[in-house]
């Protein structure tokens, strides 16, 4: 089995407004060819036109990652407003509507939306995927399953889009639910082997629903790029922080489930039934409300912050032993108290409306 390196990357995106109402504004016209100048290959389009990513390097630190995200961020927020834009950093974006916005003229995109139809249309939504490197197929599978009762807890720590066309949805994460419609977007059953995964990733082949691997839209997945398990659940983050602070769990994470794996460590697999209601409770209720404990033989409702502690606790010899347990307790302590993004946008919209809830999750150079 290869010793994998546990380095760490990031993808965030992000919607593009206008600097002045905060509505959905056309990133491929206005932002995406300026933000290449400056930082080539590391900012791309997305499947909607007022949509942009941007995809750190390869991280060996969580400084590395800091500092990565802090630079694509600024030079993004940057080059949107020498064109009189913003950028936003909402899962959805609080009250423009999905009618008025195009297609990113790329021949996948305009595939997809031929072939999934409206579900094309209505993806407004924005993720923050990390991937830690696993080069060993068989460590990497073996992995990914461990990590499964976790997936519902770093969305809930994630959620940051209560807002649908002007409406609280009543979700903290609504992303999730509009993401969850398309047909792989699941959380995997466990595998025995990678053999087994690749097989049933063959079969959904077979079925011609999807095109290729890259539309497998598991929360977890051996991804089809790299040689790194890619982390899909989470809504995109408001902050550096709190984007740093899901690197850092989420790596973590995957140290932590490889060292129990060497050590040949029990492990307990929830039925895909139950983790399926665990990540709707988290996308529900985030951090404001219970989520599903399924650490033991039977799954059980606890208060967020308790499942928040439990998480940590299993994290704290690796974090500690890698100089990242101050740091990455510090910021999830700060999230438990302040709330994710939803809980922080409805606070603004209390005051405000939506559109003081799209003030409150721009992105300001840092």
């Amino acid at each position: 089995m290869a010793f994998p390196s546990f380095t760490v990357g990031v993808e965030e995106e992000f919607h593009v407004v206008d600097a002045d109402d905060l509505g959905l504004r056309s990133a491929v016209q206005r932002v995406l060819g300026p933000a290449r100048r400056v930082l080539g290959d590391q900012v791309q389009a997305e499947l909607l036109d007022p949509q942009i990513e941007v995809e750190t390097p390869v991280c060996t630190s969580l400084g590395d990652v800091r500092a990565e995200l802090a630079r694509l961020r600024r030079a993004l927020a940057e080059t949107a407003g020498a064109q009189h834009c913003r950028i936003l950093a909402s899962g959805t974006h609080p009250f423009s509507t999905w009618e008025r916005q195009g297609v990113t003229p790329v021949p996948r995109y305009r595939k997809l939306v031929d072939d999934y139809g409206q579900l094309g249309h209505e993806q407004l939504v924005c993720a923050c995927h990390v991937h830690v490197a696993v080069e060993d197929p068989e460590a990497a599978v073996a992995v990914m399953n461990r990590t499964r009762p976790w997936l519902a807890t770093l969305l809930a720590l994630s959620a940051n889009s209560p807002f649908w066309e002007g409406v609280d949805t009543g979700y903290a994460s609504y992303r999730t639910a509009v993401f969850g419609r398309w047909p792989t977007t699941v959380t995997p059953p466990p595998f025995a082997s990678r053999a087994e995964l690749d097989a049933l990733v063959d079969d959904i082949l077979a079925t011609g629903v999807i095109p290729d691997r890259g539309a497998l839209y598991w929360d977890v997945r051996a991804s089809a790029r790299y040689p790194t398990l890619e982390f899909r659940v989470a809504d995109v983050c408001p902050t550096v922080d709190e984007a740093v602070m899901l690197a850092g769990l989420i790596r973590s994470l995957v140290r932590t489930c490889h060292r129990h794996l060497g050590e040949d460590r029990p492990v307990h697999h929830p039925p895909p039934e139950v983790v399926r209601a665990a990540r709707w409770r988290a996308s529900r209720h985030g951090l404001d409300g219970e989520l599903v404990d399924l650490g033991g033989r039977r799954p059980r409702p606890v208060p967020a912050a308790d499942l928040v502690s439990r998480l940590m606790a299993l994290l704290r010899d690796d974090l500690e032993a890698h100089g990242e347990w101050e740091e990455v307790s510090a910021l999830v302590e700060r999230q438990l108290a302040h709330g994710s993004g939803a809980r922080r946008q409805r606070e603004a919209a209390a005051h405000g409306g939506p559109q003081a809830a799209a003030e409150r999750m721009l992105v300001e150079p840092e």
